[in-house]
């Protein structure tokens, strides 16, 4: 049995604080690594903690990169450009990125895409009855969702909305 009072060591104490972050979410290796040199660690002993979590599946920033990325394509939040640069800045690298993205984005359409979020976040929008004001302001939603600009009007226009 283990004494409460004793230590565990540092390398240790490392793992078990990357087990109990990665109990609520999951992170990609750049950002638990941040969330780890927040803490009081040697750098020895936060990158020993990174590599056990890593060999174990505990953290995977492939599976990371293609749940993030299919499941913000399936819910509207970001699309081509923007998706790319939400997964960047959760620190995933650029080829990982390139290669999730190509394969996520080429099963989607993007007309389509577009078309299911003016449904769901503006029902009963009509490009052809709204005003200039309406339009601009579903055109630079869609546009900051990352969605381009001539799908975003070859949709709106093809509905007749």
């Amino acid at each position: 049995m283990i004494s409460r009072s004793s230590e565990p060591s540092s390398p240790e104490r490392a793992y078990l604080y990357a087990l109990r972050l990665l109990n609520a979410r999951d992170y990609t290796v750049a950002r638990l690594r941040e969330k780890l040199r927040g803490r009081d660690l040697d750098e020895a002993d936060l990158e020993d903690a990174l590599v056990r979590v890593v060999s174990e599946g505990w953290v995977d920033d492939r599976r990371f990169a293609e749940r993030f990325a299919e499941s913000a394509v399936a819910a509207g939040r970001y699309y081509g450009p923007r998706l790319r640069q939400e997964m960047r800045r959760r620190g995933l690298p650029p080829e990982l990125v390139s290669e999730v993205l190509g394969r996520v984005l080429g099963e989607h359409d993007e007309i389509e895409e577009v078309n299911t979020v003016v449904e769901r976040r503006f029902s009963g929008f009509s490009f052809s009855t709204a005003s200039d004001r309406e339009k601009r302001r579903t055109v630079g939603f869609l546009q900051r969702r990352g969605f381009s600009l001539s799908a975003i009007m070859s949709a709106l226009r093809a509905t007749g909305r």
